[in-house]
């Protein structure tokens, strides 16, 4: 094989070059003065150095994730620092990741504060101000910053593999936790201004609407429209008479919603026919069985969490046992199920036990917001002892708020979302909805609920569906693992094309260990969803995907499988 002298020369050159830049030597060196013209050879060979970095798949991996400049958009700077968009930090190095202004990012774990500034070549340190050699940048409207300098801040190993072309972190902290023992998100702009529900039973709207809120904090500021999500949506339940997660959920999944406040203001008990949806929540996550930890960690790295509580007050003037007004502080330690749904804004592991009017086993908190206006509790604000036995008990993260133009449709039959469960009695299920397409598509992505933990999922696509026997012609398009219960939206490795008119068919194998009935289904479960519609789909069921049976006709209910798909343009 023959190779050309500028390719032998630039490969020479990038080995030397990225040799030099990560090799860590050792004992004391001698500080040389370079002549002007090394500097100008670093401006010139630099940029062809990140070049040819650039044109080939360059990778990152963090502990077990992997980036890529292809699917991902890291790449390498002109400082020859590999350089990752920062809405990738959070999961990836997991911390917390948030931008102010579209100016300064904050980067945080454990007691570690870090803070980039836009095109500054300086960082700031828990305080302490510290040179930077690539300093956050922004390209087409996402920001980046180095990988070696987040790495070397948030205690990892790094180092690059030239042969590979792959830069490597591996975390090296002790710790398993990444949480301080206090955390607050007012006191980090993270949490949005308190809210009144009135008389009626909407907690469940605003703590999920203001959960939604937060997530968005400080990058973008929203009020989304409680009296929206409270009356358009497809169950039959009045607004006194209150509601419960699923409700939200299914609303928020079925693009129903959100709208903003000001396009529907609260309390009128009425609601605009037209509005459409200014966000898109594609990933609902569920964080069951009081697991505090996780629970602290998706207010940390998230924001605001959605959760309930037996409230024995009926108002902000009442009297409980449970509530101490003084300290603002609540625990509930009973049989009541839970009736009040709030949010979790931050915690304090070392709030005294002593300031409960129960006594309870030890000390800590979270720090909750109501819906009950400022005149209650610390501006709206309380505390509820980590003893409460409601508490954390479920709780709602919405982890991937899009905006409205992300996809062109939606292809659904399952408006009241995860009403009930279906199976045989087997952790495992196949699942198949059949849709037409409205137009020349590209087939993008499904969305379902996890009804468990650690679920496990293939998606394949059938096109030209005539009957069940087509489902063997099944096309597989992605396949993975979920860690929590909640609502999923997967993207497919693949487009798959359909025409106009075509029918065509997802189809979604699902595993949930310790499962009977893994597969969530919409039925008419009593007076709150009799307005579930049979007729607008064609859902099939399979214990092994040979033998298939209509979910319709056989079981009376519909699949809870979506389809999302954009328009293919010439």
């Amino acid at each position: 094989m023959r190779y050309s002298k500028k390719y032998i020369v630039m490969s020479v050159l990038l080995f030397l070059a990225l040799a030099l830049k990560f090799s860590n030597t050792g004992g004391k060196n001698e500080k040389v003065e370079h002549f002007r013209g090394a500097r100008l050879e670093q401006e010139i060979w630099n940029p062809l150095i990140a070049e040819t970095v650039n044109e080939k798949k360059l990778s990152l991996l963090v502990d077990s994730r992997e980036l890529t400049n292809k699917k991902d958009g890291i790449y390498m700077d002109e400082n020859l620092n590999i350089m990752v968009p920062y809405s990738l930090l959070g999961d990836s190095f997991n911390c917390g990741a948030h931008l102010y202004d579209k100016e300064s990012l904050m980067l945080e774990k454990r007691s570690e504060v870090i803070t980039f500034q836009l095109n500054e070549e300086e960082i700031t340190v828990n305080g302490k101000k510290e040179a930077l050699n690539s300093p956050m940048t922004s390209r087409e409207g996402e920001y980046y910053v180095s990988v070696e300098t987040v790495a070397e801040k948030l205690n990892f190993n790094y180092e690059w593999n030239i042969e590979k072309n792959q830069a490597i972190a591996v975390n090296k902290a002790e710790e398993t936790s990444i949480l301080p023992p206090q955390y607050d998100l007012r006191e980090r702009q993270r949490a949005p201004r308190v809210k009144n529900q009135g008389s009626y039973g909407t907690c469940w709207a605003f703590a999920a609407l203001s959960a939604m809120e937060s997530i968005l904090l400080p990058e973008e500021i929203q009020e989304f429209s409680p009296d929206h999500m409270s009356i358009r949506n497809s169950f039959k339940i009045e607004q006194a008479d209150g509601g419960e997660y699923t409700m939200g959920m299914a609303y928020l999944a079925a693009w129903q919603g959100p709208v903003k406040e000001e396009d529907d203001p609260y309390g009128d008990e009425k609601s605009p026919e037209d509005l459409k949806a200014v966000k898109h929540v594609q990933e609902i996550q569920l964080i069951d069985g009081k697991d505090f930890e996780k629970v602290k960690e998706s207010v940390f790295k998230y924001g605001g969490v959605q959760t309930a509580i037996y409230s024995a007050l009926t108002s902000i003037q009442a009297y409980s046992p449970y509530y101490n007004q003084e300290k603002s502080a609540y625990c509930y330690i009973g049989a009541e199920k839970p009736n009040h749904e709030i949010m979790i804004i931050g915690w304090d592991d070392n709030y005294s036990k002593e300031n409960f009017n129960l006594e309870v086993e030890g000390d800590g908190a979270f720090l909750c917001q109501n819906s009950w206006g400022e005149e209650f509790g610390n501006g709206g604000v309380f505390y509820v002892s980590y003893y409460d036995v409601n508490i954390g008990t479920h709780n709602v993260v919405y982890t991937a708020i899009e905006e409205p133009d992300n996809y062109d449709h939606i292809y659904q039959s399952d408006l009241c979302g995860w009403v009930g469960q279906l199976g045989y009695n087997n952790e495992s299920v196949y699942g198949a909805n059949v849709y037409t397409a409205k137009e020349e598509e590209a087939l993008q992505a499904a969305g379902f609920y996890a009804t468990g933990k650690e679920t496990s999922y293939e998606l394949f696509v059938v096109k030209n569906f005539k009957d069940t026997d087509s489902l063997k012609e099944r096309i597989p398009v992605a396949a993975g693992s979920v860690s929590n219960a909640g609502y999923y939206t997967i993207k497919f490795d693949k487009e798959i094309l359909v025409e106009p008119n075509e029918q065509y068919a997802v189809v979604l194998h699902i595993t949930t260990p310790g499962s009977v009935h893994p597969m969530a289904i919409e039925y008419m479960a009593g007076e709150f969803t009799e307005d579930v519609v049979l007729t607008d789909g064609e859902g099939y069921i399979s214990a092994r995907g040979k033998k298939w049976e209509s979910t319709e006709d056989a079981q009376d209910c519909n699949l809870c499988l979506k389809v999302y798909s954009n328009q293919v343009r010439k």
